[in-house]
C-alpha cells in the first residue's frame, strides 16, 4: 500500500457536485492499493498514520501526531498512486490492485483508522471525485508499506 499524506486545515470530496466528505485539521490520505497487499499493510500503516508526528506542538515543532490534536482524517483512494512510468509517456498500473481485491482492502483500512477514536471521513472507490484541501505547511510525506517507509 502506498499512501500519500497531506496535513490539512481542511479538506473535501466532491461526488457528482455533492461534498460527500469534509474535515477540518487532520490528515488527508490518498491511498493507493496493490495486488499483493493484505491485512498486515493496513495494520502497519494504520499505526504509522495515527502516531505520525506532524502536527505542531506549542514550542512551533512537529511534535504531536493527529491523535494529539484531536484532529480528523479524510481517506481517498487513488490507484494512481501505483504508476509505472518506466516505459514511454503513458503510466502503467499494473500493480495497482483490482476492484475486486482493492475495495475489501480500502474498506478494512478505512475500519482500521476508526478504532483510533478519530473521525474518519471517505470519498467513493471508484467514482470521480474532485478533492479540495488546504495542505497546511506544506506537510505531505509518501509511505510506501512494501519499504517499511
Amino acid at each position: 500500500m502506498r499512501v500519500l499524506i497531506q496535513r490539512v486545515s481542511e479538506a473535501s470530496v466532491t461526488i457528482k457536485g455533492n461534498v460527500h466528505g469534509s474535515i477540518k485539521q487532520g490528515l488527508l490520505l490518498l491511498l493507493g492499493i496493490e495486488y499483493e497487499d493484505n491485512q498486515e499493510d493496513i495494520d502497519w500503516l494504520v499505526k504509522k498514520i495515527t502516531q505520525l508526528r506532524i502536527f505542531s506542538d506549542y514550542e512551533g515543532k512537529m511534535n504531536l501526531s493527529v491523535q494529539d490534536v484531536k484532529g480528523s482524517l479524510l481517506v481517498i483512494s487513488q490507484f494512481t498512486l501505483h504508476a509505472s512510468t518506466k516505459k514511454g509517456n503513458r503510466p502503467s498500473y499494473i500493480k495497482a490492485a483490482r476492484p475486486e481485491v482493492a475495495i475489501p482492502l480500502y474498506e478494512q483500512f478505512v475500519k482500521a483508522l476508526s478504532t483510533h477514536d478519530l473521525p474518519v471521513e471517505t470519498g467513493e472507490f471508484g467514482a470521480d471525485m474532485k478533492v479540495q484541501l488546504i495542505n497546511d505547511g506544506p506537510v505531505t510525506i509518501w509511505i510506501d508499506s512494501r519499504d517499511k517507509q
